[in-house]
C-alpha cells in the first residue's frame, strides 16, 4: 500500500465517523486559485459543497487515471459532479449533471481495489465547454461566486437561517441516523451559506434534492429550497417515530397483560381458584382425549392447542385455533352404529316404504347377508349409483336404507356445485374457512358410518376454481378413502365404513373414471299397475295427512286412481301425479272448509270436475292415421320412454332428401344410412330405382320445437321410407326401435324397459326390437306388461319389413 501525504492546512477530517467536515477557517487566501479547465470526477450518490471536507472512494479506472495524472502534473484541483443514474459504469458528460463543486485533494492513499482521497470543496462551478470524454472527463467551467443579499433583506435571511436550524434541530432529535453532536454546528458556524451547505450534506436528501441546492447560488433563495426539503423531512420523521411509538405501546401493553394474567393464574392457583378460560382450556383438553383421535389426528390437535394455551384470546388467531380444535373434537372418529342383521325386518321395512325396486332392495339384503357370515375383518361397503328417470324414490330410497340397516343418515346435493373446495374443504389459511360438506356431513351425523347419499351426481360442474367431480374420485375410492384428507383438517379420516349412495338421472355426463368407481343400478320408470299400488299405499295417505283431513273423511276409488294416471299424467316416477292427488284433495278440503258435512268419495267424474278434460290420450297410436310412409317408433329420454311418429313424404323435384323435426347429427345419419339401404336394395323391395332421380323425399318427426337424437330409430325410418316408397302401410298399433347399419343388421339399443312402458301406454300391442335385447326385454320389463303386448327380435331389416309392413295389393 502506497500513501502519498500531501500537505494540510487546517485539515479537520474526522477519521472515526467518515462524516464531511466544515473547514473553520474563513481565510480568503487560503484558497487557492482554480484553473479554467479541470478534469472532473463523477460521484455516485454524492454532493459535496465548498468549504466542506469529505473522504472519497476512486475504484473506477477513468477516476484512478485521473487522481493520477492530477497529482503528477501538481494539479490537486479538481471538479466533482454527481452522476444522473448512480448505476452507470462509464458516464460521460450526458449523464452528469451541469453544475459541481472544485476541491482541493488533501490526502491521497492507495489500496489495493481503490484510491481513497480526502477532499476539500472550494467552490462552486458550472461547466460551459466539453474538451473530452476519454480517458476521463475534461472541460472548461465557469466559477460561481456566492451572492450576497442586499442589506434591505438581511432579517428575512436572519429568519430563514433561524428556521432552517430549528427544523435541522428537530430532524436530529427524530432521527437515530444523525449523532446529537450535530446540534451545535448552526450555531458554530457563523456563514449562512457555508451552514447551510453544511444542513444539507449532513441531513438524508436525495442526490436531487442535494443538487438543487448546490445550484443555487443566492442565498435567500437556497434557504427557502432547503426550508422546505426540510420540513418534508422532519414530517415523515413525525410520521415514523409516531408509528413506532404506536407498535412499541401495543407491545408492551400486550407483555403487561400476559405477565399480570400469569400472575393472577399464579394467585388462583394458590387460592384454589379457577378462571372461565382455564376451565374452558380443561374443558377441551378432556374433550381430546375422549375423541378417540387417531395418532396422526391427537398430534395436530395437541399441536393447535398448544398454541392456544400460550394465545391472547384477544389475538385473531385465537378463534381460527379455537375452531379448528372444535372441529377435531367433533368428528365421529369411534362412533359407529351397529347394523340391524335381522334380514326379514330389513325387507319388511324397505318394502313398506317403497313399492318395487326389487333390485336394489335385493343388493341391500346381500350386503347385510355377507356382514352376518363374516363376523370378522373388515368388509367393504357398497358404493351405489342409483340411474333412473326423475320421481322414481332414488333419493327417498337411500332414506329408506339408513332406516332399514339402522344408521344415521346424511345427503348432500351435487347439483350446480363448481368449486372442488365444496368437496375438500378450504385451507385453514382462508378468513372463514370450513370443511368440505363430506366432513361437515359426518359431523351432522355424528358416527364414522352412515348412509351418505350424493344426489345429483350428474349435474357436477367445473370451473377455474376446480372440478369437484375429479375431488370425488379419492372419496367414492375404496381403497383410497380410508386416508381421506380433507383441506381444513389436514389429517387423514377413515371413509371407508360409509355407506355411500349416488343418484342420477343419466350416466353420460358422469366422468368415465368416477363412474367406473360406482356399482351402477338402474331404476326405470313405473308401469301403471305400480303407479296405481304407489298412490293408494303411500300417496294418497301423504296427501290426506298434509292437508289436514283424516281417512274418515275422504277415500279415493280406484278407478279414479287409474285415470289420474292414464289421462292426467305422462311421466316415468310419481311426481306429477302425487301433485294431481294433492290437487284433488285441496278441493276435498275447500269443501269442508265450506261445510260439508259428510264423507268425500272421489270418483272419476269428481276428478274430471278438478282438474278438467283430460290431458293426455290414453291410445295415441290408435287415434293417429296411420298411411303409408307413417311408422311409429320408440325413444328415451332423461323422464321415461316416449312415442315417435316419423313421417315421410315424396313430390317431384331434385332436391333429395330434406329431413326435418330438430334431429340431432347421429338421428340425422339413421335416416341417411336407411335411405342409402333403400336405394342399394330397390329391386328386392320392388321399388322403381331410379326414384330418387325424380322426386324428393322428405322426412319429418314431429314435436318439432323438441331437439331429438340417437341411432335406435333407423330401423323405424327404414320402415317409414320403404312404406312410402311402396304404398304399403304400417300394421296398426305396431311400434319398433333399433339401429340399422348400411348392410341392414340391427344393433341393440338402450332403455328397453322404458320404451316398452311408453308403448304400452300409447296403445301399441306388437314390438320390434334387436335381437339382442331379448334379455333387456325379459329381465326388466314386469310380467304383466309382457302378457299384453306381442314381441318380435329380429336381426336383419329383411325381418323388420316383413313384420311390420301390410301384404301388398294388386294395386301396388
Amino acid at each position: 500500500m502506497a500513501e502519498v501525504k500531501l500537505p494540510i492546512e487546517d485539515e479537520t477530517l474526522d477519521i472515526e465517523t467518515g462524516e464531511p467536515q466544515v473547514q473553520e477557517s474563513s481565510d480568503e487566501e487560503s484558497r487557492p486559485d482554480i484553473p479554467s479547465e479541470l478534469n472532473i470526477l463523477p460521484l455516485r450518490d454524492s454532493v459535496i459543497y465548498p468549504m466542506l471536507i469529505a473522504p472519497l472512494s476512486v475504484a473506477r479506472e477513468a477516476g484512478v487515471q485521473l487522481i493520477d495524472e492530477s497529482i503528477v502534473g501538481n494539479n490537486r484541483v479538481i471538479g466533482v459532479v454527481a452522476q444522473r443514474q448512480p448505476q452507470d459504469e462509464n458516464p460521460g458528460f450526458d449523464d452528469v449533471y451541469d453544475y459541481g463543486c472544485a476541491v482541493i485533494i488533501r490526502t491521497l492513499v492507495k489500496m489495493p481495489d481503490a484510491v481513497r482521497l480526502i477532499v476539500q470543496g472550494v467552490s462552486r462551478f458550472r461547466i460551459v465547454e466539453r474538451i473530452h470524454e476519454a480517458p476521463y472527463l475534461r472541460a472548461k467551467i465557469e466559477v460561481l461566486d456566492e451572492i450576497t443579499s442586499p442589506l434591505e433583506k438581511s432579517e428575512e435571511v436572519e429568519a430563514l437561517r433561524r428556521s432552517v436550524a430549528a427544523l435541522f434541530e428537530q430532524a436530529i432529535r427524530l432521527s437515530p441516523q444523525l449523532p446529537d453532536e450535530l446540534r451545535t454546528l448552526t450555531q458554530a458556524v457563523q456563514e449562512t451559506n457555508v451552514m447551510t451547505d453544511l444542513v444539507a450534506a449532513h441531513m438524508t436528501l436525495s442526490v436531487e434534492d442535494k443538487q438543487k441546492i448546490l445550484e443555487t447560488a443566492e442565498i435567500q433563495e437556497r434557504l427557502r429550497a432547503l426550508l422546505e426539503m426540510l420540513s418534508k423531512e422532519v414530517r415523515v420523521l413525525e410520521l415514523t417515530s409516531k408509528v413506532q411509538s404506536e407498535v412499541n405501546t401495543e407491545l408492551s401493553k400486550s407483555q403487561r397483560e400476559y405477565y399480570l394474567r400469569e400472575q393472577l393464574k399464579a394467585i388462583q392457583r394458590e387460592l384454589g381458584e379457577v378462571d372461565d378460560r382455564t376451565e374452558e382450556l380443561d374443558e377441551l383438553r378432556q374433550k381430546m382425549d375422549e375423541s378417540q383421535m387417531s395418532a396422526e389426528a391427537l398430534k395436530e390437535a395437541n399441536r393447535e392447542y398448544d398454541r392456544l394455551r400460550r394465545m391472547n384470546p384477544g389475538a385473531p388467531e385465537y378463534t381460527v385455533a379455537r375452531t379448528y380444535i372444535d372441529w377435531m373434537i367433533s368428528m365421529p372418529w369411534g362412533k359407529s352404529t351397529d347394523d340391524n342383521l335381522d334380514l326379514a325386518h330389513v325387507k319388511e321395512v324397505l318394502d313398506h316404504d317403497h313399492f318395487g325396486l326389487d333390485k336394489i332392495k335385493e343388493r341391500i339384503i346381500e350386503f347385510l347377508a355377507v356382514r352376518i357370515v363374516k363376523a370378522d375383518g373388515k368388509i367393504r361397503q357398497p358404493i351405489l349409483c342409483f340411474a333412473g328417470p326423475p320421481g322414481v324414490g332414488k333419493t327417498s330410497l337411500g332414506k329408506s336404507i339408513a332406516q332399514a340397516m339402522g344408521r344415521k343418515y346424511g345427503r348432500i346435493s351435487l347439483g350446480g356445485m363448481r368449486d372442488e373446495a365444496e368437496i375438500r374443504g378450504h385451507r385453514r389459511t382462508y378468513i372463514g374457512a370450513l370443511p368440505g360438506q363430506i366432513i361437515q356431513g359426518l359431523r351432522r351425523a355424528e358416527t364414522n358410518n352412515p348412509v351418505f347419499v350424493l344426489d345429483e351426481i350428474d349435474k357436477l360442474g367445473s370451473d377455474f376454481r376446480g372440478d369437484p367431480s375429479s375431488a370425488l374420485l379419492e372419496v367414492l375410492d375404496p381403497e383410497q378413502n380410508s386416508t381421506f384428507r380433507d383441506h381444513y383438517l389436514d389429517v387423514p379420516f377413515d371413509l371407508s365404513k360409509v355407506f355411500f349412495i349416488t343418484t342420477a338421472n343419466r350416466l353420460d355426463t358422469i366422468p368415465p373414471a368416477l363412474r367406473d368407481r360406482m356399482e351402477i343400478i338402474e331404476l326405470g320408470g313405473y308401469t301403471e299397475e305400480e303407479k296405481i299400488e304407489i298412490a293408494e299405499r303411500h300417496l294418497t295417505p301423504k296427501q290426506v295427512d298434509e292437508h289436514g283431513l283424516k281417512p274418515s273423511q275422504i277415500g279415493f276409488k280406484r278407478e279414479s286412481i287409474q285415470r289420474l294416471v292414464r289421462f292426467y299424467t305422462r311421466e316415468a316416477g310419481v311426481r306429477n301425479l302425487e301433485r294431481e292427488i294433492g290437487s284433488v284433495t285441496r278441493r276435498a278440503t275447500r269443501m269442508f272448509a265450506e261445510g260439508h258435512k259428510g264423507k268425500v268419495t272421489v270418483t272419476p267424474k269428481f276428478v274430471e270436475s278438478v282438474l278438467g278434460a283430460p290431458r293426455f290420450i290414453q291410445d295415441e297410436v290408435v287415434s293417429r292415421e296411420m298411411t303409408p310412409g307413417t311408422a311409429v317408433g320408440l325413444a328415451w329420454t332423461p323422464v321415461g320412454g316416449e312415442v315417435l311418429f316419423i313421417e315421410t313424404a315424396k313430390m317431384p323435384g331434385h332436391k333429395g332428401l330434406i329431413v326435418t323435426g330438430q334431429l340431432g347429427d347421429v338421428m340425422k345419419e339413421s335416416v341417411t344410412a336407411a335411405l342409402s339401404y333403400v336405394r342399394s336394395h330397390a329391386d328386392t323391395l320392388n321399388i322403381n330405382p331410379d326414384f330418387y332421380d325424380k322426386m324428393e323425399i322428405h322426412v319429418h318427426v314431429p314435436a318439432g320445437s323438441v331437439p331429438k337424437d340417437g341411432p335406435s330409430a333407423g330401423v323405424t325410418m327404414l320402415t317409414a321410407l320403404t312404406s312410402l316408397l311402396t304404398n304399403r302401410k304400417v300394421k296398426p298399433r305396431l311400434a319398433m326401435t333399433g339401429e340399422i347399419t348400411l348392410s341392414g343388421q340391427v344393433l341393440p339399443v338402450g332403455g328397453i324397459k322404458e320404451k316398452v312402458l311408453a308403448a304400452n301406454r300409447a296403445g301399441v300391442n306388437t314390438l320390434i326390437m334387436p335381437d339382442q335385447n331379448e334379455k333387456d326385454y325379459l329381465e326388466d320389463v314386469p310380467p304383466e306388461i309382457r302378457e299384453r303386448l306381442k314381441a318380435h327380435f329380429v336381426k336383419h331389416a329383411e325381418q323388420v319389413l316383413r313384420l311390420a309392413l301390410e301384404k301388398p295389393t294388386k294395386s301396388n
